[in-house]
């Protein structure tokens, strides 16, 4: 299989929602994901997409900033792909991509968080050469 990887821009709305749904499980409406969706756009965001000939499979939304102890860095978010492409190297090939991609913008570093139950992904990090820094907090307002 041929993989494509891109940069969606917000046309890709529609698209990508319903696989952010899906890591949801569905605790947030389609509908107001679309509008933070909408407006995550307008900040300092991009979403990169997997797509299997013009059907898209995954996506990977990709937060940019500057850290004061890893400089320049990003922060992969609501990594998904469909569940029929999983344990087949998609996201390691994924991944590669997101190197490549987000070295060429300048970053120095990748941080991301991940769900505590969630151990296939702690696996996939690991593998991937991330290692634990600290603890994610949650406080809602």
């Amino acid at each position: 299989m041929t993989f494509t990887f891109k940069i969606l821009d917000k046309t890709f709305i529609d698209a990508i929602t319903p696989l952010v749904k899906k890591l949801n499980n569905d605790k947030v409406s389609e509908s107001l994901l679309k509008e933070r969706i909408a407006e995550m756009f307008n900040q300092n965001y991009e979403c990169a997409g997997v797509f299997d000939d013009d059907i898209l499979i995954g996506v990977c939304g990709l937060w940019y900033c500057t850290r004061h102890y890893s400089g320049r860095s990003v922060e992969p978010d609501h990594v998904f792909i469909a569940e029929g492409y999983r344990g087949k190297g998609l996201g390691h090939e994924f991944f590669s991509w997101i190197y490549d991609y987000v070295s060429k913008k300048g970053c120095e570093s990748i941080e991301l968080n991940t769900y505590v139950n969630n151990y296939s992904s702690h696996k996939f990090y690991y593998n991937q050469g991330f290692t634990i820094l600290g603890y994610h907090f949650l406080k809602k307002l």
